[in-house]
């Protein structure tokens, strides 16, 4: 494969992952030697810093993560406040659902009860601080579960005090609440809890 390809899949890889990458995971990923991972990691960085985009390339102690510019930090530190403040999206809302009832659970289990790509809504949950992630060496797979910030918006000191959690712990059901919890018309009725996350100024 040449340069041009593995740059190319590095660049999706590290779009789509919601926390850094290690040199490491990147050539195992990519099936190449860690030192192509890096040499091909440098020749991003190198580009991404003399294009004068909006994008950067970040390598910290073995770790790569895309991130915004730093000249345009006061700008997106105001959309994500903003961001942060809103209400969650139906899908976010969903896909915490299911992360609340069946955690821990790895992303292919959202996506196979939810029926699509959970990536950036993932990304999203974590930035609000209501998700967490966690690499489970014995199943070696990430999983993901709701953080205390989560408990503490909705008051309750476990996910055990979420309603029906006993019934509701599995698949088949999860799918039925979801099916009818977030239908357009029980929406309508303020049946969907909406969670708001504030951001102190």
């Amino acid at each position: 494969m040449n340069e041009d390809n593995l740059k190319s899949q590095l660049e999706s890889l590290l779009l789509v992952s919601a926390k850094p990458l290690s040199l490491r995971k990147i050539a195992e990923t990519l099936k190449v030697k860690t030192k192509v991972a890096e040499e091909v990691t440098d020749q991003l960085i190198l580009e991404y810093n003399q294009n004068g985009g909006g994008i950067r390339l970040l390598k910290n102690n073995g770790q790569i993560q895309l991130a915004s510019s730093p000249e345009n930090t006061d700008l997106v530190r105001q959309y994500l406040k903003e961001d942060l403040i809103g209400e969650l999206s139906e899908p976010s809302l969903e896909t915490l659902t299911i992360i609340a009832y069946r955690q821990p659970v790895t992303k292919a289990e959202m996506e196979q009860i939810r029926g699509i790509n959970c990536s950036l809504i993932l990304r999203n949950l974590m930035i609000r601080g209501l998700v967490e992630a966690e690499y489970d060496k014995e199943r070696a797979v990430t999983v993901y579960a709701v953080t205390m910030d989560f408990l503490k918006f909705l008051g309750v000191s476990s996910v055990a005090e979420l309603p029906d959690f006993e019934k509701l712990n599995s698949d088949e059901n999860l799918q039925k609440l979801l099916s009818q919890e977030f239908s357009q018309a029980e929406a309508k009725e303020d049946k969907v809890v909406k969670v708001e996350v504030k951001v102190e100024d």
